[in-house]
C-alpha cells in the first residue's frame, strides 16, 4: 500500500507493479488533476524514467534545453553554467529534461493504470496505521481500514503517517516567498524563446526560467525576501501587478515574462531538517514525507523518483523479508538525500547575495561563485548517480 499519488508514490507503484507486486495507492484528493508548473529532471532522474519504459510517452512533452546560464538581475549579463542537451547524454548517460509537473504526473498515472486499472483510489486520506508481525492496516479518514503487507508514506511534506511514526522536523521559515507562473512562448521576444534554463541572481531575490511543454510555455519561479508571507500552499493566487512590484528594478526581460502570466501563484519557502529515521517495521516513508527540500538544486522531484525505484529494487531483492527490504532502502537513500537537502540550503545564500547589488562586485561575485570547477563540484555528483544500477545487498 502507498499513501499518496504524487510523483514519488506513482513512481514507486509503477516500479513495483513492473516487478510483479500487487500495489494499491490511496490519494486524499477527490480527483487527480494537473497541479504545479515546471520541474527539472536531470540525468539522474530521466534515466529512472527511461528505465521504467516512459521515454516514448515523455518525449513529446519535455524540453531538452541546450544549456543552463546565470544572469545578473538588473544588467542581464550572462554566463554559461554548463551544457545540457547532447552533453548531458555524453557525460552522464541520460538527458536533462524540463517538463510540466502535470504532464509527468499524467504519464506516470497512465502507466500505473495500464498495469492495474484500479490501482489508484481517490478521496482516500490516510490518517494513521496499525501494524503487527503479519501486516499493516492503513486507516482512512472515512473510517475504512485497508490491510496489506507493507505501507509506504508518500503523503508529502505534511505527512500524517510520518507524524504518527516520528516527531516531525521543525519547520523554519526562510523569509522567502516564491512566485510561480507560466508565460506563452509565442507572446515573448526572441531572446526569451531560446532553449535554455536561466538563473537570474540578485541581492534580495532570484528568478529561474526554463521552457516546458514542447517549448510552448516558459516556466517562471521567482523568489523574493518577504518575512510576512507564511502560507505554504501552492494555490494562493496573486496578481501580475503584485508579482511585478516584487521584482521592480529587475531587467526588462524579467518584467516581460511576468506581464504574460495568466494567474501567478505564491507560497512561503519553509526549510526542514531531514529525518534521522524513515522506517518502523513494515512502514516506511518516501519523498517529501522524509526529506523535504528547498528548490535550489532542482532535485526535489528527482529524489522521490529515485526513492521509488530503489524501494522497488529492495523489495524485489528481499521479497520474503519486507522489514529488511525497508531498512535496506532507507540505508541506501538517507545519506544522499540528506546531502541534497543541505546543498539546497547552501545554494540559497549563493543566489541571494548583497554583492550582487553593485555592478562591479556582481561581476566578480558571479565569476567566483560560478567558476566552472565549482559548478562541476556542485552538480556532477547529483547527475552521475544511477539508481538503476545501485548495488542492493
Amino acid at each position: 500500500m502507498i499513501a499518496g499519488a504524487g510523483i514519488g508514490g506513482l513512481t514507486a507503484a509503477l516500479a513495483l507493479l513492473q516487478r510483479g507486486f500487487d500495489v494499491d495507492v490511496y490519494e486524499q484528493a477527490p480527483e487527480l488533476r494537473e497541479l504545479g508548473a515546471g520541474i527539472q529532471i536531470a540525468a539522474n532522474g530521466s534515466r529512472v524514467l527511461i528505465a521504467l519504459g516512459l521515454e516514448e510517452r515523455l518525449r513529446p512533452l519535455v524540453c531538452e534545453a541546450a544549456a543552463k546560464e546565470v544572469r545578473i538581475w538588473n544588467t542581464g549579463q550572462q554566463w554559461k553554467l554548463f551544457d545540457l542537451g547532447e552533453d548531458s547524454i555524453r557525460r552522464f548517460g541520460a538527458p536533462y529534461w524540463m517538463v510540466h509537473r502535470g504532464d509527468l504526473h499524467r504519464v506516470l498515472l497512465d502507466a500505473v493504470r495500464q498495469l492495474k486499472a484500479d490501482a489508484v483510489h481517490v478521496n482516500a486520506r490516510a490518517v494513521g496505521f496499525e501494524q503487527d508481525a503479519g501486516g499493516v492496516a492503513l486507516h482512512l479518514a472515512d473510517g475504512q481500514s485497508i490491510h496489506g503487507d507493507i505501507l509506504i508514506g508518500a503523503d508529502g511534506v505534511h505527512s500524517q503517517l510520518r507524524n504518527q511514526m516520528f516527531r516531525s522536523p521543525q519547520a523554519t521559515f526562510t523569509g522567502l516567498m516564491a512566485w510561480r507562473g507560466l508565460a506563452p512562448m509565442d507572446k515573448l521576444c526572441e531572446e526569451l524563446r531560446r532553449p535554455v534554463g536561466t538563473n537570474w541572481v540578485g541581492p534580495g531575490g532570484h528568478v529561474i526560467t526554463y521552457p516546458i511543454r514542447g517549448n510552448t510555455l516558459l516556466n517562471f519561479v521567482g523568489l523574493v525576501e518577504n518575512v510576512e508571507w507564511t502560507s505554504e500552499s501552492w494555490t494562493e493566487a496573486g496578481t501580475k501587478e503584485e508579482c511585478a512590484a516584487d521584482f521592480a528594478g529587475w531587467h526588462p526581460l524579467v518584467q516581460e515574462i511576468i506581464s504574460q502570466f495568466d494567474i501567478p501563484y505564491r507560497w512561503a519557502l519553509v526549510g526542514r531538517e531531514p529525518l534521522g529515521q524513515w522506517t518502523q517495521g513494515r512502514v516506511s516513508l518516501l519523498g517529501d514525507a522524509c526529506h523535504p527540500t528547498l528548490p535550489f538544486l532542482a532535485q526535489g522531484a528527482i529524489m522521490a523518483i529515485e526513492d521509488g525505484l530503489i524501494l522497488s529494487r529492495c523489495l524485489e531483492r528481499h521479497a520474503g523479508n519486507p522489514e529488511l527490504a525497508l531498512t535496506t532502502y532507507e540505508g541506501l537513500r538517507k545519506e544522499r538525500t540528506t546531502a541534497i537537502v543541505r546543498g539546497s540550503f547552501a545554494n540559497l545564500n549563493r543566489f541571494h547575495n548583497a554583492a550582487l547589488a553593485d555592478p562591479v562586485q556582481a561581476i566578480a561575485y558571479v565569476d567566483r561563485e560560478w567558476e566552472p570547477e565549482k559548478v562541476r563540484s556542485r552538480y556532477d555528483w547529483l547527475f552521475e548517480y544511477d539508481a538503476t544500477k545501485l548495488a542492493v545487498a
